[in-house]
C-alpha cells in the first residue's frame, strides 16, 4: 500500500433494516485525493442475495435510519452551504427531501415510533456569533466569559456558547409537489415579498437553555423521548451523566429526570426495548464521578429501582467507538464486545448470557429485524477496512459477505503472536514482514489511548510501512482495551512502567524469533498515548535509530490547562501528587533523549494541544537532539483517521 492508496479504503457504517428483513441500507465513505475530503453516499441491498445499488448520489451522505414502516430513509447531508441537514428519500430510491434548515446543522437524529415526525439535536450558537450577523466575522465578536472548567472540544472548537438543544418536526410528504422560489413580480404597494421555503415543515425546539441534550430516542409510546443531558461544570470535574425524559406535548416540553449523578454512570447510549423499558450503554465512574481509566462499557437495566451492570464490568467491554446496542424482542440484546484484537458481535441475554454471533472481525455496527431472524453486520478484517456480511437470515447462521469493497493493496497479513513479558505478563500483539528474506529495518509502533487496542482490521498505517520495506511490530501492551479491566487498569499512576516494559518485550521478542527483522536497525514511533510512550522509550532507552512523536501527550502539567480533557484525565491517569506527575512526565525526562526525533502535531488539536509539541520539539532543540517538527494547519486530533486526504498523504510521506 502506498500512501495515495487511502483512497481505496472504503469503510462502511452502522446498517440500517427493514422491519420484515427485506433489505439493509449503509453507508460508504471513502477520503478522495481529488477532492480532498471523504466521499460517502448511501446504498441498498436486497435481503439475503442481492447486490448492493447505490441509493444516492450525494457525496456527503451518512447515519441513514428507516422509518419504523419501512418505506423511507432519513439521512444526515451537507446543504449547499456545508451545514449538515436532515434529509429523507424513499427506501425505493427517488430524489430526496431536505428536512431541516439550521444555522449551526444537525449532528444526529431519531424516527418517532409512528413514523409521523423526527427528533433531531442542533447546536444553538449565542446571539452574535457563527454567522449571525451578516459581516460580523468571529475576530469581530465579543469576547467569551468563561466560568466552567470546560470550554472547549478536540473537533468543534469553543462549546461555551453553542449548545446542543433537541427539535421535532413532521415527516416531509414525499409525494407533496417540490418546493419552488416565487419568481420576480410587480406586488401591491405594501405587499410583502414571499420568501423562498427551504424546508416544508417547521421545527419546534423541546429544549432550551444553557444545558446540552443529546441521544434522543423515542419512548415506547411515541409521546415523549429520552435524553442525554450535559452541562459545562463550573468548578471540578463530574463524569456523572443526567438522563431526563422530554414530554412532546404541544403545549410546552416537560422534563422528568430518570438517571441522576447518584447513579454514578458515564452513560454513552440509550436504547429503549420493544417493552417500552430503557437501558443504558454506560460505565461506572465511582464516588468520585471521574474515575474513568479502563472504566470497562456495559449494558445497564433498572432493577429493583436501581441500575444495574447485565454484563460483567471486569471482563466484558463494549466501548469500542462506534459501539451500540439492539434490543430484541425476547428481551435480548445485540452489543459489540472488544476482545483480543476483535470487536464480537455478541447477544446478551435478559438474565446477563452471552452468545458470541461473530467473531475474528471487527464489528463497526450492526442492525437486526425485531426478533432477532435477520442481523446484518459492518465488519472489517485483514484483508478489507469494510464490508457488510449477512449474520443470520430466518433465524440461520450465514456469515455471508454482501459486499466485496475490499481493494486495498496488502502489502503483508500481520501474525499473531503472544510473548512472555520480563515479569512473564503475557503481551499480545502482531508483526507483519515484507516479502523476501531480508533483513528489514523494524518500526515499532505504539497505539494511543492509552485505554484502546491494535486490532484484526486493515491498518493503513501498517500497510505503508510494510510496503515500503519496513518490518513492523505492534501489540497491545498492559493499559490497553480488550483485555479485562485489571489489564487497562495497570498503569494507573504507572504510566511509562509496565507498559513500556511490555512494548519493549515484544519488540525483543519478536526479533529473537525471526531472522528477517534487523534489531540493529529500528525505529519507533506512535500518536498520542502513543505519542507519549514514545516519547517516554526514546528516553529511557538509546537503541533507535529514529522516532515519530505524534499529537503526543507530553506534559501532564500544563495538559491539565489546555486540553479539552485536561480537567480530569492526567489527575486519574498520572495523578496529583508533583512527584508522581513529574515520574512520569517525557517532558520531565526531555533531557535524557538522543534519539533523532520528528515531532507531528496539528494546529487545531484540542485534546493534546500544540504546545505540548513545541515545548518538547523546542527542549529537543535545546539540548542537541537532531529534532524536526512537522505542523498541518487546519487539523485537529484526527488527522491520522479523518483529516484532509491530501494532508494523510503528506504526512505518510513525511513518515516514510
Amino acid at each position: 500500500m502506498r500512501p495515495t492508496d487511502i483512497e481505496t479504503l472504503v469503510q462502511v457504517g452502522r446498517p440500517t433494516i427493514a422491519p420484515d428483513g427485506a433489505f439493509a441500507i449503509f453507508a460508504t465513505s471513502r477520503p478522495s485525493i481529488e477532492a480532498n475530503r471523504s466521499l460517502s453516499r448511501l446504498w441498498r441491498v436486497d435481503l439475503p442475495a442481492g447486490s448492493p445499488r447505490p441509493l444516492t448520489r450525494g457525496s456527503g451522505d451518512r447515519a441513514p435510519q428507516l422509518s419504523p414502516s419501512g418505506d423511507v430513509v432519513g439521512f444526515l447531508r451537507p446543504d449547499t452551504d456545508g451545514r449538515t441537514q436532515l434529509f429523507v428519500v424513499e427506501a425505493s430510491g427517488g430524489e430526496p427531501v431536505q428536512v431541516t434548515d439550521r444555522a449551526l446543522g444537525v449532528m444526529s437524529f431519531a424516527w418517532a415510533p409512528d413514523g409521523g415526525s423526527l427528533v433531531f439535536v442542533s447546536p444553538v450558537g449565542e446571539r452574535g456569533r457563527y454567522g449571525d450577523v451578516d459581516g460580523l466575522g468571529p475576530d469581530a465578536e465579543s469576547p467569551r466569559r468563561i466560568t466552567g472548567i470546560r470550554w472547549h472540544a478536540n473537533g468543534a472548537g469553543y462549546i461555551v456558547d453553542r449548545p446542543t438543544h433537541l427539535f421535532v418536526v413532521d415527516t416531509p410528504d414525499l409525494d407533496a409537489e417540490p418546493l419552488v422560489s416565487p419568481a420576480p413580480a410587480v406586488r401591491p404597494e405594501g405587499a410583502p415579498a414571499p420568501t423562498a421555503r427551504v424546508v416544508p415543515n417547521e421545527a419546534r425546539a423541546l429544549t432550551s437553555g444553557e444545558l446540552s441534550y443529546g441521544s434522543p430516542v423515542f419512548a415506547a409510546d411515541g409521546h415523549g423521548l429520552f435524553a442525554l443531558v450535559s452541562e459545562i461544570e463550573r468548578d471540578r470535574a463530574d463524569l456523572r451523566s443526567r438522563v431526563v425524559e422530554v414530554s412532546l406535548d404541544a403545549a410546552g416540553a416537560s422534563e422528568r429526570v430518570v438517571v441522576d449523578r447518584d447513579a454514578n454512570l458515564t452513560v454513552d447510549d440509550l436504547i429503549v426495548t420493544p417493552a417500552g423499558d430503557l437501558a443504558l450503554l454506560a460505565s461506572s465512574v465511582g464516588d468520585s464521578g471521574t474515575d474513568f481509566v479502563a472504566a470497562c462499557i456495559g449494558l445497564h437495566v433498572r432493577r429493583d429501582g436501581a441500575w444495574i451492570p447485565l454484563t460483567d464490568p471486569e471482563t466484558i467491554d463494549l466501548g469500542d467507538p462506534g459501539s451500540h446496542v439492539t434490543a430484541l424482542a425476547d428481551g435480548s440484546f445485540l452489543a459489540q464486545s472488544r476482545t483480543r484484537g476483535r470487536v464480537q458481535l455478541i447477544r446478551v441475554t435478559a438474565d446477563g448470557a452471552i452468545e458470541v454471533l461473530r467473531d475474528d472481525v471487527e464489528v463497526t455496527g450492526h442492525a437486526a429485524t425485531r426478533d432477532g431472524a435477520t442481523i446484518v453486520a459492518a465488519v472489517a478484517d485483514v484483508t478489507s477496512f469494510g464490508e457488510l456480511e449477512l449474520v443470520r437470515f430466518s433465524g440461520e447462521g450465514v456469515g455471508r459477505r454482501i459486499t466485496a469493497l475490499g481493494r486495498t493493496p496488502i502489502a503483508a497479513i500481520p501474525s499473531e503472536r503472544e510473548v512472555a513479558g520480563r515479569d512473564g505478563y503475557p503481551v499480545h500483539g502482531w508483526v507483519a514482514v515484507p516479502e523476501g528474506e531480508g533483513p528489514f529495518p523494524v518500526i515499532l509502533q505504539i497505539h494511543g489511548g492509552p485505554y484502546a487496542h491494535y486490532g484484526v482490521h486493515l491498518f493503513d498505517e501498517t500497510q505503508v510501512l510494510v510496503a515500503a520495506g519496513y518490518a513492523v511490530v505492534y501489540a497491545n501492551p498492559r493499559g490497553s482495551a480488550g483485555y479485562g479491566r485489571a489489564h487497562g487498569r495497570s498503569i494507573r499512576h504507572r504510566m511509562g512502567t509496565v507498559d513500556f516494559a511490555d512494548v519493549i518485550d515484544f519488540l525483543d521478542a519478536a526479533i529473537e524469533a525471526d531472522s528477517r527483522l534487523d534489531g540493529s536497525r529500528v525505529g519507533v514511533m506512535g500518536g498520542s498515548y502513543g505519542g507519549y510512550l514514545t516519547a517516554w522509550t526514546i528516553a529511557h532507552d538509546h537503541r533507535f535509530a529514529a522516532a515519530i512523536v505524534e499529537r503526543g501527550f507530553l506534559d501532564p502539567v500544563s495538559f491539565a490547562g489546555t486540553s479539552d480533557i485536561g480537567s480530569f484525565f492526567g489527575d486519574e491517569y498520572v495523578g496529583v501528587d508533583p512527584v508522581e506527575i513529574e515520574a512520569q512526565s517525557p517532558m520531565a525526562a526531555v533531557s535524557l533523549v538522543r534519539t533523532p526525533t520528528l515531532v507531528v502535531h496539528s494546529e487545531l488539536d484540542f485534546r493534546c494541544p500544540l504546545e505540548q509539541a513545541t515545548r518538547y520539539y523546542t527542549a529537543l532543540k535545546r539540548q542537541g537532539v537532531d529534532a524536526e517538527m512537522l505542523v498541518f494547519p487546519g487539523e485537529n486530533h484526527e488527522l491520522t483517521r479523518a483529516g484532509s486526504p491530501r494532508h494523510r498523504v503528506e504526512r505518510f510521506e513525511a513518515v516514510l
